[in-house]
């Protein structure tokens, strides 16, 4: 697939401190990337350098075959939605998404008819019927969503910016905008670049993942191989579904600070060595229950349980303090309860690990 965005060891500082320290990648034409990290991981400084609203101190940006850094953000057919959305209160919203039409510094398009007919395909397209004379402040978050996404669908940029935007919404209609967000960019075919702190926003928004890491690409995937796979003990704490053990290898095992875990799972390089395990790979068992011949078992003080619906998430402390998660899905059972402070074997099999040498 070809490459609608590349970026070639870009770099940027604030007062000597680095906010981005080299970033390298390629993001595919018309696909849906997510750009996940922690808060200050640089993820809004690398859209605004994208957009050109913040230029680089060093490397290269190349859309659509042409380098773009130093071009103003007018002239690079770049849209940009913003997480407050940036409306106009005193626009409706067929006016609202006119303005950029009729108001860009390129081809303005002055013809009313042909403004109006853009308007009237777009407002179709994100579902907003029957809402065009309607002032901004009598719509929903998720309706003003829309607005905010086509103003900027309607100049047809070649590839969409939007930073956090969903991050305004309640959590059912952030559920719900997720899916309608992927209809409409398959819709448009352009390429949306979707920046969020959400590791379940990111894994189920992106074609690809891309996972930014103290102003670095830590890991680049789809988003299985990113949960099942992640590249170091960094990226498995982002993703927020992981166990993970400090420690180092010591022949067949990672020693770390509950004991002598047996290797037999998945060992890659990477900068830190530590020992994961996915909270749902893990089973709870009486203290006396015997693990079998490939499995690894730690012992842990059940603390509480927490129910998300299709899941339960148990925690317990172990022996050096830490707390250990463990999910059960209850598609098949109803959930076990547990003694507070009652002692249980954590169990798992060994090649379910992911080993960071």
């Amino acid at each position: 697939m070809s490459s609608v965005l590349q970026l070639k060891n870009v770099r940027k500082a604030f007062a000597g401190v680095p906010a981005l320290a080299g970033i390298d990648a390629a993001l595919a034409d018309n696909s849906y990337i997510s750009l996940l990290g922690p808060s200050g991981s640089g993820k809004t400084t690398l859209l605004r350098v994208i957009a050109g609203f913040e230029q680089p101190d060093g490397g290269e940006i190349l859309f659509a075959g042409r380098r773009i850094d130093g071009v103003p953000p007018h002239e690079r057919g770049i849209g940009f939605v913003f997480q407050n959305f940036a409306l106009f209160p005193h626009l409706s919203v067929a006016q609202n998404i006119a303005f950029g039409l009729e108001n860009r510094a390129i081809d303005p398009v002055t013809d009313g008819r042909i403004v109006a007919a853009r308007v009237r395909d777009m407002i179709g397209l994100v579902g907003l019927s029957g809402l065009e004379d309607r002032a901004i402040t009598q719509i929903s978050g998720g309706q003003k969503q829309r607005v905010a996404l086509a103003r900027t669908l309607v100049t047809e940029p070649s590839m969409v910016l939007l930073d956090e935007p969903l991050g305004a919404l309640d959590a059912n209609l952030r559920t719900r905008m997720r899916g309608e967000l992927r209809t409409i960019r398959e819709r448009c075919g352009v390429t949306f670049l979707h920046v969020t702190g959400s590791e379940t926003e990111a894994l189920a928004m992106g074609d690809t993942v891309l996972v930014l890491d103290r102003g670095r690409i830590a890991q680049s995937a789809d988003a299985g191989t990113l949960y099942s796979r992640p590249a170091s003990a960094d990226v498995a704490r982002f993703l927020n579904c992981y166990n993970i053990f400090p420690g180092e290898i010591a022949g067949e095992s990672f020693v770390s600070p509950v004991g002598a875990l047996a290797l037999g799972g998945l060992t890659q390089a990477s900068g830190k060595p530590g020992y994961a395990i996915r909270y749902d790979r893990v089973s709870i068992r009486p203290r006396d229950a015997a693990p079998a011949g490939d499995e690894v078992r730690i012992e842990g003080s059940f603390v509480a349980s927490e129910y998300s619906g299709a899941a339960v998430n148990s925690f317990f402390t172990l022996d050096d303090g830490r707390v250990f998660e463990v999910e059960t899905h209850l598609s098949h059972a109803a959930p076990e309860a547990y003694e507070e402070r009652g002692r249980y074997a954590l169990v798992w099999k060994r090649e379910d690990a992911l080993v960071f040498a």
